[in-house]
């Protein structure tokens, strides 16, 4: 079994970025204890197309060390857009210059940071608005919402591959993000994380013991996992996109006060417990939402198995990104036992 940490939630102690060139790549930092490859040209290209931004990394051959803040496998890619753009979803993909494409597990994280929009949930931190890890879940938003990526801020791109992937030849991994035609009416989202373990990093020496970059310790058999939630703002949640590591049985989202299960995500799993993916029917996404408030109690829950077999320091994630609106829900939930998501 793989598991893996650092995944698409994780934000590490971010160091001062210094200002860079639409498509310029900065150079790592020389203190780094792993450091990431020395690169004479930068291997991240973005390119924008009427309806997406297409980011590439690489090629690179792998395997690839992970290094830096962020445990980056190449340089971190700092870009501008030429015009203002709304993100309508997301998709990734990882490949050889063949097109061919390689397991999933082979990615590590790709992470999408706006540099100068600051996070509503991690306060002092720079806006993590969209990734992936080996979940892989392609994502659209329901019509006409989308987040809006604004042409005067740093936008930054990062990808890390699995250090311990098959020797491969000319890697690359691709993330598309999906943008509304022009003449298009979106309704602005916000973009807010949440997690049984803690996903600031700002708070990161408030970590108990059982916790660490890599993600939770989990132990041998069944665990049910629960930390308690309050959000720093209120709002309506349209969209959910869900990761997790080997193992996982379940993520969920609950609202204590009014005992609704707001969330409620199955992973499809090998009968190892590799995970294989979120289906496209466990995905939350409904143009009506459900209401969070900064009154009320919240807890999230990861339920996990570890093989009894299994040996080793075998850590977790359960997170979601959760997309919303400032406003109040054209219909708020109040008699559900859950919110059951549309499909998409």
């Amino acid at each position: 079994m793989i598991t893996r940490g650092c995944a698409v939630t994780l934000l590490l102690t971010l160091l001062h970025c210094s200002p860079g060139l639409a498509h310029e790549s900065s150079s790592h930092d020389s203190h780094e204890e792993h450091k990431i490859p020395t690169l004479k040209k930068s291997l991240t290209k973005v390119v924008l197309e009427p309806e997406s931004i297409i980011i590439t990394f690489g090629p690179i051959d792998l395997p690839v060390p992970h290094g830096g803040d962020l445990a980056a496998s190449m340089p971190k890619h700092f870009f501008h857009l030429p015009e203002d753009r709304y993100m309508t979803g997301y998709k990734t993909e990882i490949f050889t210059g063949d097109g061919k494409s390689l397991p999933q597990e082979y990615l590590h994280h790709i992470l999408l940071l706006d540099m100068d929009q600051e996070s509503i949930s991690c306060p002092g931190e720079p806006l993590f608005f969209a990734g992936a890890g080996m979940e892989m879940r392609e994502t659209r938003f329901p019509e006409g919402f989308g987040v809006k990526l604004d042409t005067t801020h740093k936008l930054m791109a990062l990808v890390a591959f699995y250090h311990k992937a098959a020797p491969t030849k000319h890697a690359l991994a691709r993330f598309t993000i999906f943008t509304a035609p022009k003449d298009h009416s979106v309704h602005p989202m916000e973009v807010y994380q949440v997690g049984v373990n803690i996903v600031c990093y700002s708070k990161f020496d408030q970590r108990p013991a059982n916790q660490s970059d890599e993600g939770i310790a989990i132990n041998p058999g069944v665990q049910v996992m629960t930390e308690p939630l309050k959000f720093l703002v209120d709002g309506c949640v349209k969209f959910a996109y869900p990761h997790s590591h080997n193992g996982a049985l379940l993520i969920a989202m609950e609202n204590i006060s009014r005992r609704q299960t707001l969330l409620r995500t199955v992973p499809d799993v090998a009968a190892d417990g590799t995970l294989l993916g979120f289906p496209q029917r466990q995905g939350y996404s409904d143009p009506v939402g459900f209401q969070v408030s900064r009154k009320e109690d919240y807890q999230m829950v990861l339920v996990h198995h570890r093989p009894l077999h299994i040996d080793g320091d075998i850590r977790g994630m359960g997170n979601y990104l959760l997309y919303m609106t400032r406003d109040a829900c054209p219909n708020k939930i109040t008699d559900q036992a859950m919110a059951v998501p549309r499909q998409p």
